[in-house]
C-alpha cells in the first residue's frame, strides 16, 4: 500500500490502482481532484482543515462510485447522496475495494473550555495506518504506521510525546504540521524520534511525498 502525503491533514492510501482519501481539507488545493478519482473519502471530523465541503461535493458529482464516510456532521452537511454518505461511529467497520477500515474514538481533542467539543473519529487501514484526525486517540491494538499530529490549537508536544509511546506504532510520519516553521517541525520530529523522548522513527513527507506502508 503506498502513501502519499498532501498539505496538513490530508493524506491518500493506493492499493491495486483504488485510491482512499482522508480528511482532503482546504488547506489542500488538490481536494476536488482527488475525491473525484477515490473509490472512499473518510472524514475525521467538520473543521474546514479536514473537511472541504465544496470539493467533496464536487467529487460526489464528478464519480459516481464514490462513498463517504465521517460522523453524523458530515452527512447533515453533504446529504446522503442515495446513501453514498453515511455516518460512521467508534466500533463500526467496513471495506471499500481493497481496503478495510476500522473506526475508534469519539471527540475532538480540547482546544479550549469556552469552544464546544465536537466530534472526531480515526481511522485504521488495512491494519497498517493509523489516522487519528484532531485526538490523541489510542486505537488499543497495533498500528503499524501512525499519522501524527503536531500542530493546532490542540496539540501539546508533552502530549504527542506520551501519545506515541503509548500506541508504540512501528513509526510515525508527521501530518497537521502547517501551523509550524520548518524549525518547529523538525524540533518535533526530534522529540517524537528514535533519539527523543518518543523512541519511534519519525518522518516528514513533503507534500506530494510518498512512501510503502
Amino acid at each position: 500500500m503506498e502513501l502519499t502525503k498532501y498539505n496538513h491533514a490530508t493524506v491518500v492510501l493506493e492499493q491495486d490502482g483504488t485510491t482512499l482519501v482522508i480528511d482532503p481539507g482546504t488547506f489542500t488545493a488538490e481536494a476536488a481532484d482527488l475525491a473525484g478519482a477515490a473509490a472512499a473519502v473518510l472524514i475525521t471530523h467538520e473543521h474546514a482543515d479536514h473537511f472541504d465541503v465544496d470539493a467533496i461535493r464536487a467529487g460526489l458529482d464528478a464519480n459516481p462510485s464514490l462513498v463517504v464516510r465521517g460522523p453524523a456532521a458530515i452527512v447533515e452537511q453533504l446529504g446522503d447522496h442515495g446513501g453514498r454518505v453515511a455516518a460512521v461511529r467508534a466500533g463500526d467497520a467496513f471495506e471499500v475495494g481493497p481496503f478495510s477500515v476500522q473506526v475508534f474514538g469519539e471527540e475532538h481533542a480540547v482546544i479550549h473550555r469556552d469552544i464546544p467539543t465536537i466530534a472526531n473519529v480515526g481511522y485504521l487501514v488495512n491494519d497498517a495506518v493509523f489516522h487519528p484526525g484532531d485526538a490523541y486517540l489510542v486505537p488499543g491494538v497495533p498500528v503499524g504506521t501512525l499519522l501524527i499530529p503536531t500542530s493546532g490549537p490542540w496539540a501539546h508536544t508533552a502530549a504527542a510525546v506520551d501519545y506515541v509511546r503509548e500506541v508504540a506504532p512501528q513509526r510515525a510520519i508527521q501530518i497537521h504540521e502547517l501551523l509550524l516553521s520548518d524549525a518547529g517541525q523538525q524540533m518535533n520530529v526530534r522529540m517524537l524520534g528514535t533519539d527523543g523522548l518518543g523512541g519511534v522513527p519519525t518522518t516528514i513527507l513533503q507534500a506530494g511525498e510518498h512512501v510503502t506502508v
